[in-house]
């Protein structure tokens, strides 16, 4: 096996190997867990009737209007209304 290696590693081939990680490297049940989407690639989308991956106070899209979406981050509840000035944002709902 050692002389198989060498060989295929003098032939210019990058050998690797796979090594099993220790059971205490495992990631423990308690971990933290990173969530699904980050905010970095969260973009607001439809989802049967009502909007994901809605960021507080930005623009919605205009078939969000008047619709309901849900915080990428603590998960509350926003409404797609018109503000005064004319323009279309999430609000708290």
């Amino acid at each position: 096996m050692l002389t198989k290696l060498l060989v295929t590693a003098s032939a210019g081939l990058v050998a690797t190997a796979v090594a099993t990680a220790p059971a205490s490297a495992a990631p423990s049940p308690t971990a933290p867990r990173t969530p699904a989407v980050t905010a970095a690639r969260c973009h607001s989308h439809k989802v049967h009737q009502h909007w994901e991956c809605v960021t507080p106070g930005s623009y919605c899209p205009k078939a969000a209007h008047l619709k309901y979406g849900y915080a990428y981050k603590t998960g509350k509840r926003y409404r797609c209304v018109r503000y005064t000035n004319g323009q279309w944002r999430w609000k708290r709902a």
